[in-house]
């Protein structure tokens, strides 16, 4: 997941819209780090969303330590361990859990697509003056008496700072398309931001939202924005305005974290030290913890529903399932990857000899069995989806379907005049032999999605090879290597994808295709542009370009709608399971609660352990 994330958010990717007021009614003022408080006006709840069901009182509370400190020490593993703990700088989502122990965000918000103040003192609303009619300015009102860890205050300055430093084009920021969209960032004075964005947009609260936003101190940073951004000791000796500051960090091996004590809430955060371990795998990770109890959290548990029966059974601890941990897909290539043009394979002056006809793709849908994938591979940690697009939950289109019949493809197949050779496998009108390369990452569960999904295109007389690369290589930005994904060497790919933000413009950017010298990716733009498949849909990019500026929320959910339509039904890609985060807690660890848009440890302040 980390890697992957890492590129989600170069497409929104990066790993990545309603309007002004778009998710909402206004609700409460507490902060993710707040203690509860009765309902005021400052969350935004999605209009869309039904209210939760109540929950019965436990019999008795456990007894919890409630003393800065007093819980000992928090041990995490994570088989990637952190390497940089700048999140704006960060090479996956490993780094932004390293990040956000340290700094905080304007805001965070929910899989359903609740908004809650974090450094904001409310959530900027047109009833609060917050929201421009005009959909382009966005006023923040910060919460004040807040300290950096040193003890210096924070103010907008440092709001303003941290977009100066993202936007510069020579600090090569991962996150700088999260504040694209914007013209300027004013600290109007100490306690107020203003944002004025290049046009109006349904996305106003994409910048400086969750994992993504997190605002930096200029008094550490001022002497390293650009070029000099990858030098400041700060990256690895990060503090902020959160819980936790880093005490010591040897990259992608342990990192030492201690409680900032200029935190500004009283009796947090409850641990005296925070060690994250890294190395390892998946399933050692959920051992250590579900297993053994060596450890009290473990990250990212992409494993076997089998397997991870077999752990819990040792009694030590239980799993942290979140909504939005992604869409398992399969993406088809629209060029050809096998015939090389002008030294560049997948050339988008190729076109691929049989996956350019929709009666194919959508026969290769029908041939893969998604319910049993999700069944028997991902059990409590997925289910099949016919949509790309599943969070936040009112964005999430009825109008799709996903069926499993082998017969029906073969039926297709035959009447488009794609016959059988005498080994059962089909050739092309032209005489093309239709094998395809399938690729994916190395890890034990893709290579049993790969097995089943061959299983089923061989039954139609698609020839499939498998291929399997590995992650580090896959999910890379390397211009120079064709295994990444963004090459696309391979006939069709599969990895997990998902918004960053409720906004998820550039996430559905992979199919825009506007215009292919710029929208695909290819030798002449290192490969770097989101749209990797080559397809392009006039419909779907005259919805894609009027989103963008769209301020009413219902009519802004009805295209992104239409637009999942639109890639569905043209089987251009193929959604498979709809994936939950899965991490793993010893049970005397009471506070985790990860989302789609934040990482776990964006509540880290409030984590405690029972006595």
């Amino acid at each position: 997941m980390a890697s992957q994330f890492t590129r989600r958010r170069v497409l929104g990717l990066l790993s990545i819209g309603l309007g002004a007021g778009s998710l909402t009614t206004l609700m409460s003022a507490c902060g993710p780090n707040a203690p509860a408080q009765p309902a005021t006006s400052n969350t935004t709840t999605p209009t869309n969303v039904p209210a939760p069901a109540p929950t019965a009182a436990p019999a008795a509370a456990p007894t919890v330590a409630t003393t800065s400190g007093a819980g000992g020490t928090l041990s995490i593993l994570m088989w990637q361990g952190p390497t940089i703990a700048n999140g704006h700088l960060s090479q996956g989502t490993k780094d932004y859990v390293a990040a956000r122990f340290c700094c905080e965000p304007l805001l965070t918000v929910s899989a359903d697509g609740v908004f809650t103040p974090v450094l904001a003192a409310e959530v900027p609303s047109m009833a609060n003056g917050g929201l421009a009619a005009d959909g382009k300015t966005v006023t923040y009102k910060l919460r004040p008496n807040v300290k950096w860890a040193d003890g210096q205050p924070f103010t907008a300055e440092d709001v303003a700072f941290t977009f100066q430093y993202v936007s510069n084009p020579e600090t090569a920021a991962v996150t700088a398309a999260s504040y694209a969209s914007l013209e300027s960032v004013e600290a109007v004075d100490p306690l107020t931001a203003r944002l004025t964005f290049k046009q109006p947009t349904g996305g106003w609260f994409v910048p400086f939202l969750g994992y993504n936003g997190t605002v930096l101190p200029k008094h550490a940073l001022a002497n390293y924005v650009g070029a000099a951004a990858r030098d400041a000791p700060f990256n690895l000796k990060a503090f902020g305005t959160g819980p936790y500051l880093i005490q010591d960090f040897n990259p992608g091996d342990v990192l030492t974290l201690i409680p900032n004590p200029n935190y500004r809430e009283p009796n947090k955060p409850a641990f005296s030290q925070v060690s994250i371990k890294g190395g390892g795998d998946a399933t050692s990770a959920g051992r250590a913890v579900l297993q053994t109890g060596e450890y009290d959290y473990a990250w990212n548990l992409q494993v076997e529903a089998q397997v991870l029966d077999q752990l819990l059974q040792g009694g030590k601890g239980n799993l942290v399932l979140s909504p939005g941990g992604g869409v398992e897909q399969i993406f088809f290539n629209l060029a050809d990857p096998t015939a090389e043009v002008d030294g560049e394979r997948s050339s988008p002056k190729s076109s691929h000899p049989f996956l350019t006809d929709q009666r194919v793709r959508q026969a290769m849908a029908l041939a893969i069995d998604r319910d049993t994938m999700a069944k028997q591979l991902y059990g409590q940690t997925g289910s099949a989806t016919p949509n790309v697009l599943t969070i936040p939950t009112n964005l999430v289109s009825k109008n799709t379907s996903y069926e499993f019949n082998p017969d029906k493809a073969n039926q297709i197949l035959d009447q488009a005049g794609y016959a059988r050779g005498g080994d059962g496998i089909r050739v092309t009108p032209a005489g093309v032999r239709m094998h395809v390369v399938f690729q994916t990452s190395t890890n034990s569960l893709r290579q049993k999605e790969q097995d089943l999904v061959k299983d089923g295109w061989q039954k139609i007389g698609i020839e499939t090879e498998l291929k399997s690369v590995d992650a580090s290589v896959y999910f890379a930005s390397d211009a120079g290597n064709p295994d990444t994904y963004s090459h696309f060497s391979a006939d069709a790919e599969m990895f997990t994808s998902t918004p960053d933000s409720p906004f998820p413009l550039l996430y559905m950017k992979r199919f825009y295709g506007r215009a292919p010298s710029t929208d695909w990716a290819q030798k002449s733009n290192s490969w770097s542009a989101a749209n990797f498949l080559k397809w392009t849909d006039d419909q779907y990019d005259t919805l894609f370009e009027a989103v963008g500026t769209e301020l009413d929320p219902a009519k802004a959910a009805v295209s992104w709608q239409a637009m999942n339509d639109r890639v569905i039904n043209a089987a251009v890609v193929v959604p498979l399971v709809e994936r939950k985060g899965v991490d793993a807690k010893v049970k005397a660890i009471q506070g985790p609660k990860p989302g789609p848009f934040d990482v776990f440890s964006w509540n880290a302040a409030d984590w405690t352990r029972t006595a």
